[in-house]
């Protein structure tokens, strides 16, 4: 009979790890999906005991996020403006009962190309900690996707946490996605947007798109016509269609094709700019 390990600590999970043939489990939103039968096959490590892996810490470097760390919780988090296109995303993650299963890490180790978290990391210049037996290691969101379902983890590593660095909790952030309904949908093409606004014009932009591309991508041209510009219901208009298209690279397929993709995003993106505006000239 395949083996089912449920460790109490990152060492004993670890070690499990180095030995091979192992499927890491932790909320399975994904992971049941996946699995064409009654029941998960081969070895199981369950990681959901090892306590250092949930919740979320805050330093002067910045925040610490554990990846067994559940989309509930990062939707009820007290963390500042910047991560707010996160929190939206984390409320749009399936149902709520996917929400208080999944989690955040698990989100990333599927990779993919539609994962509503991605885009939101990118933004906030998130790393990834990857733990094996060999020490440890942290790479940068955009290096750790390298493909869909596809990741830079070896298979003696674990995911066990998301690092976002002090400077981007800075601004405020926005997170927009469409479907084919409203609600319990895979993306046709999604947007996270965080501007920082200083004296009326925008100090600092990052924007990212997914379920467009491979992997989620960041959008440096767009953040470049944006930076400087004065905060106004015209700043919007700063993304262009050529901006857009020349980053990214969507896919015909059963939700959509490629060209409606890419005009999705570029509405997507404007309307979050847009509206993170309009908000500020409220406040």
């Amino acid at each position: 009979m395949a083996p089912y390990l449920r460790p109490r600590t990152l060492a004993e999970a670890l070690e499990a790890l180095a030995g091979g043939g192992l499927r890491v489990a932790a909320g399975c939103t994904d992971l049941f999906p996946a699995t064409r039968g009654p029941g998960l096959s081969g070895g199981i490590l369950d990681i959901t005991a090892i306590e250092g892996l949930r919740g979320i810490g805050e330093s002067a470097a910045g925040w610490r996020i554990g990846a067994t760390t559940s989309w509930a919780e990062i939707a009820r988090a007290g963390l500042p403006p910047g991560f707010d296109g996160l929190r939206a995303a984390a409320r749009e993650v399936g149902s709520v009962q996917v929400q208080t299963a999944g989690t955040v890490g698990g989100n990333l180790v599927n990779a993919s190309p539609a994962a509503d978290g991605a885009p939101c990391w990118l933004v906030l210049d998130a790393e990834v900690e990857l733990a094996s037996h060999r020490g440890t290691r942290r790479l940068a969101v955009a290096d750790f996707l390298t493909g869909p379902r596809q990741t830079a983890r070896a298979a003696d590593e674990l995911l066990t946490a998301i690092h976002v660095p002090r400077a981007a909790g800075a601004g405020q952030g926005a997170f927009l996605k469409l479907g084919a309904r409203r609600y319990l949908v895979i993306s046709i093409a999604m947007a996270a947007v965080r501007l920082d606004i200083q004296a009326g014009r925008v100090a600092h932009a990052a924007l990212a798109v997914g379920a467009c591309s491979a992997t989620a991508r960041r959008l440096p041209d767009a953040e470049a016509a944006l930076r400087g510009r004065r905060a106004d219901a015209g700043l919007a208009d700063a993304i262009t269609a050529g901006i857009v298209a020349r980053a990214l690279a969507p896919i015909d397929d059963h939700r959509a094709p490629a060209a409606y993709r890419t005009r999705a995003a570029l509405t997507l993106l404007r309307r979050a700019v847009a509206g993170l505006c309009a908000e500020r000239a409220v406040a």
